[in-house]
C-alpha cells in the first residue's frame, strides 16, 4: 500500500495547479461581476479559448481513451484534476471529453455524436429527472411509442444540467409500460439520442446559485430507430451508470473548493485583529480551522478510494455514495465556517464566499440527495451487498 501520489501524478497536479492559478483565478472578479449583472460567468468563446490553451499544455480529454485523442489518465488522476480546478469559482472544464455512457454508442453514432462532442463541436446533456421523478428515478413518465421506424417521445424532463446549450440529449423514456411496471422500473425504459432539431425545446430554471439547469419539453418528438443508445428496454442501467459516475465527482469538487476556502480563512484569520490580537489566536477560530482541515482530508480519501476502485475495474457505487454524501456535507460545513470567520465581509458579494455558499448547497441535492445516499449505503450493508472494511 502506497498512500502518496506517484511522481507522474504529482507532476500533473502541479501543472494543473499552475494553469488554474495563472489562467483562471485572475478571472474570478470578472465572473462575479458578470453573474451580478445576470450574464454567464464565463462567455462561451472565453471558455473555448481557455480549453485550447490547456490543450496546448497537454491537457485534453483527461479521461478520454487514447484512440479518441485523449490522455486517458485514469479516474484517480481525474479526481486530482477536479480537486485542483474546483479551487476556483471560474466555471471551467477541460475539453476533449464526453459523457461516460456515450461510449456505448455504435460506430455510426460515435461518428455522429461521440467524436464531435470530444472535439468540442457538439454539446450534450443527459436527461432522466422529471417533475415527479427525482430521487425516485423508477417513477419516470416520459413515453416513447413505436411508429414505423421511428419512436414518438412525449413528456418533460427537469433540472437538466447543460440542457439550455445542448445540441443533443441522451434521454430516458418508457418503451414498454407493462415491462416497466413488472420489473419495478428496472426494464422497459430506453435511452435515446435526440438532436435539438428533432423538436424538443428547453426552458431555463433560475436557481439561488450560479447554475441554470433546464426543463426539456418533448411534444410528439420523432426519433429514428437508429438513435437508440445501448439496448432497447435496458436504458435504466445506462442511467444508473451516468449518475454513479457523477457522484464521486461531486465529492472531488467539494474537496477542491473547501481547500481554497479554508486557505482564505487561514490567511484572513492571521490578518484580522480584534481586541489587540489576530483572530487566529482565538480558540473558537482555531477549532473551526482544525475541524475543517480534518474533514477535508477525510473527504479527499473517500473520493480517491472511489476513483481508485473504479480504476481497478471494480464496482465503486457504494464508495461513490459515501464520497458524495460526506464530501457534499463537508463542503457545506466548511464554507459556513469560512463565512463565519470572515464575518460581514464574507456575506458580501465583494468576496467569492457567498457565491460558493450558494453553490455548495446544491451539492447535497443533485445526482442523488443526502437521503438517497444514506438509503443506498445502509441498504448495501444491511443486505450484505457490501461488508465493512471491504475496500481496504
Amino acid at each position: 500500500m502506497y498512500l502518496r501520489l506517484t511522481d507522474e501524478q504529482r507532476m500533473v497536479q502541479k501543472a494543473i495547479r499552475k494553469f488554474v492559478e495563472k489562467e483562471l483565478v485572475p478571472l474570478e472578479n470578472d465572473v462575479l461581476r458578470n453573474e451580478r449583472e445576470g450574464k454567464p460567468g464565463l462567455a462561451p468563446e472565453k471558455l473555448k479559448e481557455l480549453q485550447f490553451k490547456a490543450k496546448e499544455a497537454g491537457f485534453w480529454g483527461i479521461n478520454t481513451p487514447e484512440e479518441y485523442g485523449g490522455a486517458n489518465l485514469g479516474h484517480v488522476m481525474q479526481a486530482i484534476v477536479l480537486m485542483e480546478v474546483a479551487k476556483t469559482l471560474v466555471p471551467f472544464q477541460f475539453g476533449g471529453s464526453a459523457d461516460n455512457i456515450l461510449y456505448y454508442a455504435n460506430e455510426e453514432q460515435k461518428k455522429k455524436y461521440l467524436i464531435p462532442t470530444i472535439n468540442g463541436e457538439k454539446k450534450s446533456c443527459f436527461a432522466m429527472t422529471e417533475p415527479g421523478a427525482g430521487s425516485d428515478t423508477r417513477n419516470i413518465k416520459m413515453t416513447a411509442v413505436k411508429d414505423g421506424d421511428e419512436w414518438v417521445l412525449n413528456g418533460e424532463k427537469t433540472f437538466i444540467t447543460g440542457g439550455n446549450d445542448a445540441d443533443f440529449v441522451m434521454v430516458i423514456a418508457i418503451t414498454d409500460k407493462e415491462r416497466h411496471q413488472t420489473t419495478n422500473g428496472r426494464e422497459g425504459v430506453t435511452c435515446f439520442i435526440v438532436d435539438r432539431e428533432m423538436g424538443w425545446r428547453s426552458e431555463p430554471i433560475h436557481t439561488m446559485g450560479p447554475a441554470t439547469p433546464a426543463s426539456l419539453i418533448f411534444e410528439n418528438v420523432r426519433v429514428p430507430e437508429e438513435n437508440i443508445l445501448g439496448e432497447l428496454h435496458y436504458g435504466y442501467k445506462l442511467g444508473l451508470e451516468w449518475i454513479g459516475y457523477a457522484r464521486w465527482v461531486v465529492g472531488a469538487r467539494a474537496v477542491g473548493a473547501a481547500e481554497r476556502l479554508l486557505q482564505m480563512a487561514i490567511d484572513y484569520a492571521k490578518e484580522r485583529v480584534t481586541f489587540g490580537k489576530p483572530i487566529a489566536e482565538r480558540q473558537a477560530i482555531q477549532w473551526m480551522i482544525a475541524d475543517s482541515a480534518v474533514e477535508i482530508e477525510a473527504a479527499k480519501w473517500l473520493v480517491l478510494n472511489a476513483a481508485f476502485t473504479l480504476d481497478q475495474g471494480e464496482d465503486n457505487r457504494h464508495l461513490a455514495s459515501m464520497a458524495k454524501l460526506f464530501g457534499a456535507n463537508m463542503g457545506n460545513r466548511v464554507v459556513d465556517r469560512v463565512m463565519q470567520i470572515h464575518g460581514g465581509m464574507g456575506y458580501t458579494k465583494e468576496m467569492p464566499i457567498e457565491r460558493w455558499y450558494r453553490e455548495a448547497r446544491l451539492w447535497r441535492i443533485y445526482d442523488g440527495t443526502d437521503e438517497i445516499q444514506r438509503l443506498i449505503i445502509a441498504r448495501n450493508l444491511i443486505k450484505g451487498h457490501v461488508k465493512l472494511g471491504q475496500f481496504l
